[in-house]
């Protein structure tokens, strides 16, 4: 017997490593409720200091308009009433963990479900602030080669950049999670391999449900009944979730990139590939040229980084108001404001307090804990 909580719980992982499909499993789960990409928490968390001091009702009623009307939010995917919404924001405790927990609580309850979360693949970006918000979230990182993430990357119509930055990326995400594992614990942060998962499903969500604190749910291993009610045929880059869930794409890498961009996706990730059990490919070794292009590109992801982080810090001492989450299982209305304690802090030097918007590669060591 579990016993149930009501933890949020946050997918993280590169772009196009299979965190859609998690998503859709989790949300068939009886308890948990997780909706598509929403996109307004980490603009409202970057944004948090314009909001003014939420104590202030008329400033949270401002917040709550943005978030159901606001361009760029995908608010209207929830399907919930956007003017009933900003009346239960107005009613929250006055912090921004509140705010954006009242909405995703609001759509827990539209599928009569007791627990929420969230799936953004740039969350690997912002564990730090999502735990300020949420201390007792939990998170869970989508894993899947680096050179299948590289390829399926280059194909997507949203995807502007080149296969330097593609494969920096796939590098950044490996690299803090490596930190996550180390500094949050198995309670907190859990990895999930893509290939695991779709070869054997239901072992794997049996192994995620326990990690969750949830009795394992049948009904996750079919997402495909989910997605062709809920994922539209315009997305074409999704059209793999309406089938039942299968490995045909593993390894797709091989025919879909050429020789030379595999042998510097190979050289780029080095030993990260192996400590997933990836094998290398025998690729010959990327001329000079193009690691010079990769060590340019990285430098250039860092620098914007710093800048970056440096703006996080001035945000950080200037926010108006404590930005965790009051709210509670019992919670029906207004709560008190209360001062955050330090350990609910993150120092300003630890990657979990950094809120790039600009990608970055890192190189920490990996340790913690794993779905594998």
């Amino acid at each position: 017997m579990f016993a149930h909580t009501d933890r949020p719980i946050f997918v993280i992982g590169c772009p196009r490593s299979g965190t859609t499909l998690l998503q859709l499993m989790l949300h068939s789960h009886h308890r948990i409720a997780v909706p598509a990409e929403t996109r307004f928490v980490i603009p409202a968390w970057t944004s948090r200091c314009e909001f003014g001091d939420l104590r202030d009702g008329e400033n949270r009623r401002a917040l709550g308009e943005w978030i159901t009307t606001g361009e760029g939010t995908k608010f209207a995917a929830l399907g919930l009433d956007p003017d009933r919404t900003v009346e239960e924001i107005v009613d929250s405790p006055p912090t921004l963990g509140s705010v954006l927990a009242t909405v995703f609580r609001a759509y827990a309850r539209r599928f009569d479900r007791v627990r929420w979360g969230d799936k953004r693949p740039s969350y690997f970006r912002y564990v730090g602030p999502l735990l300020r918000m949420f201390p007792d979230a939990q998170f869970i990182h989508v894993v899947r080669d680096g050179r299948d993430c590289v390829a399926s990357l280059r194909e997507m119509p949203w995807y502007k950049q080149d296969i330097y930055h593609a494969i920096c990326l796939w590098r950044e995400a490996i690299d803090l999670g490596r930190r996550y594992a180390a500094e949050l614990g198995p309670d907190t942060y859990y990895e999930l391999q893509y290939e695991r998962l779709v070869a054997d499903p239901a072992d794997e969500l049996m192994r995620l449900c326990a990690f969750l604190g949830e009795e394992y749910d049948p009904a996750m291993t079919e997402p495909h009944r989910l997605a062709r009610k809920t994922v539209p045929p315009s997305k074409k880059w999704h059209r793999r979730t309406h089938g039942a869930v299968d490995s045909g794409r593993v390894g797709s890498w091989a025919r879909r990139l050429e020789p030379w961009e595999i042998g510097l996706a190979e050289a780029a990730f080095g030993e990260r590939l192996a400590e997933y059990g990836y094998e290398p490919s025998g690729a010959p070794r990327p001329t000079r040229g193009q690691l010079a292009r990769l060590a340019k590109v990285s430098a250039h992801r860092r620098m914007s980084q710093t800048k970056q982080r440096i703006r996080e810090r001035w945000r950080t001492r200037n926010e108006p108001n404590p930005v965790v989450s009051l709210l509670t299982t019992e919670h029906t209305g207004p709560a008190p404001l209360i001062v955050e304690p330090p350990s609910q802090s993150v120092s300003t030097e630890s990657p979990l307090a950094s809120v790039p918007l600009a990608e970055r590669c890192g190189e920490p060591a990996r340790s913690g804990h794993s779905g594998r």
